[in-house]
């Protein structure tokens, strides 16, 4: 029997492919996705923009699709209206990132690879930890203007539980929202992180400029906006900034 045909419609499901080892199998893939050995895979355009009839003439057995970016509702409701065999993967937690590698690999006949996968991360995670008596709040930044930032419902939040600090915005209900520079005061950051999805350049200077006298680090999206295993990328970038405080 033919290895399963695999569309992934964005970044985090294509990261996980390859920590699985099945890139090969992808026949389809958004454009934003970069993990090495998709390169035959046909690109289908942005996330937020999937050209549905070009994912239909690629005949994928399964399309993994995804909530994690805002506005693929519509996205995900045109690929099943196509009557496309999908799966829609939505982790927020770290646990459920964990849960989802567990799943795609079950779903590709991996469950040890999943297994191993998703342990690892875990246990990264666990090592990465510092307990603290007073935990640095930490604002991750997705945008900069206008601001947005990842809030209570967000993986964010737990991925900084996970390494002794909390998010600053933990209070704040939905998965990212946007603030003003009043509003970014007032939660009182310790460290901003600067992760700018979509952005061809960090600019952590642009964050530094407004005055709110708060570190700031670069981190990469691919290792903090995709719910996946580069997960433990920025932990050890948010890592290596709250130990530079001394947090």
């Amino acid at each position: 029997m033919p290895p399963m045909r695999l569309a992934s419609l964005t970044c985090s499901n294509t990261d996980i492919l390859h920590a699985l080892h099945a890139t090969d199998r992808l026949v389809a893939v958004d454009s934003h996705s970069d993990a090495p050995g998709i390169e035959r895979a046909a690109r289908l355009g942005p996330d937020l923009n999937i050209d549905v009839d070009a994912l239909t003439r690629a005949r994928p057995d399964l399309v993994l699709a995804s909530l994690s970016v805002p506005g693929m509702e519509r996205v995900v409701q045109a690929v099943q209206a196509a009557g496309l065999n999908t799966v829609i993967l939505d982790p927020t937690s770290v646990p459920d990132t964990a849960a989802t590698i567990r799943q795609v690999g079950t779903l590709l006949g991996l469950p040890e690879r999943g297994e191993e996968v998703a342990a690892a991360l875990e246990a990264e995670l666990a090592a990465l930890h510092r307990p603290s008596p007073a935990p640095a709040r930490v604002l991750v930044e997705w945008w900069p203007k206008p601001i947005i930032a990842a809030t209570r419902d967000s993986w964010v939040t737990d991925l900084l539980t996970s390494l002794g600090a909390v998010n600053a915005l933990a209070e704040r209900e939905g998965r990212s929202s946007p603030l003003t520079l009043d509003e970014v005061r007032a939660a009182r950051p310790d460290l901003i992180v600067c992760s700018w999805c979509g952005a061809k350049k960090l600019r952590p200077e642009v964050i530094e400029a407004r005055g709110l006298g708060v570190p700031v680090v670069a981190v990469p999206e691919s290792g903090l906006g995709r719910p996946g295993p580069r997960l433990i990328e920025g932990a050890r970038q948010i890592r290596a900034a709250l130990d530079a405080l001394g947090r």
